[in-house]
Order: structure tokens, then sequence, then C-alpha cells
């Protein structure tokens, strides 16, 4: 990997913790456990359509490990990884249909299977299915999200594109 790569893909990491940093600081309003915005993810949606699926990949679990670390949780590693690697799964099979110009596309529908994801990692890890009464709930702020943090990857595209 040539050295301009790994600077981008490592500047690409340190954006998305950044933005995982500041949602930190930011209260969850709803009562139920799980809904966020997931502004890092405007980096992989942005990653999938910029990169290849192996570089995406590693901003993705970089992302993933290191936040983990800092929110001091094994348990957040284990829904953050399932629920990433689902959505990264479908959003690069999507990234065949779905052009850059209607990314939000692709991150609405990774939001969905970063949820479905979540909810399978939390039944498996409680041995409960009373979590999938969360499903609902998580699905329709997922959409939400996906949507948002889509058009804002989106509008990066756009405008780096613009610059080039």
């Amino acid at each position: 990997m040539k050295v301009k790569r790994l600077t981008e893909l490592s500047l690409m990491t340190g954006i998305s913790l950044s933005l995982f940093a500041l949602e930190m600081l930011i209260p969850n309003p709803f009562p139920i456990p799980g809904i966020k915005l997931g502004l890092a993810n405007i980096v992989t949606v942005f990653a999938i359509y910029r990169y290849s699926a192996k570089e995406t990949l590693l901003v993705l679990l970089a992302r993933i490990l290191l936040s983990s670390m800092f929110s001091g949780s094994l348990t957040t590693l284990l829904y953050s990884l399932t629920g990433g690697l689902l959505c990264f799964s479908g959003m690069l099979l999507l990234r065949k249909w779905v052009n850059e110009k209607h990314m939000y596309i692709s991150s609405v529908i990774g939001a969905i299977l970063h949820n479905i994801g979540q909810i399978s990692a939390a039944i498996a890890v409680t041995k409960t299915m009373a979590i999938i009464s969360y499903l609902p709930f998580l699905l329709v702020s997922g959409c939400l999200a996906g949507a948002f943090t889509g058009l804002c990857a989106q509008m990066a595209a756009g405008r780096i594109r613009g610059r080039n």
C-alpha cells in the first residue's frame, strides 16, 4: 500500500473516531438503548464508494476496535462488530447498483442491517428473545439516522469530487 493511500485511510479512521467521540458527548434522548445517530458511519458510507472493500474494511475494523477501547466496553465491541460487518457487507453489495449520487439509499439499508446485527448479537449474549421487541424502534431510528449519515457522506463526496 502506498504511503499516500495509507495516510488517507488513517485520516478516515481518525475522522470516524472523532465523530464517535463527539457523539458520545450527546445524551440519548430516547429511553431505548442503542438509538443513536451513528455519525462515525458517515466515514464508512463515504469509504465504501471511495476505496476498495479491503481498505474500507480496515478503516471500519480500526474504528470499531479503537472506539470500543475508548468506551471501555467489551459488549460494545461485540455489538459494533456484528452490526458493522453486516452493514458493511450489505452496502458493499449495494455499491454495484446504487451509485454515488444516491449513497443515502445504501446508508439506510446499511443502518437497517446494522440494527439487525446488533439485535442478533444482543439475543445471543442475553439468550432471550424479548430483546427483539426493540427492533421496530431501532429500525425506524436507523432509517432516519441512515438517511442523515448517507446524505452527509454524499455531500462530502460531492465536495471532494468537485475539488479533483
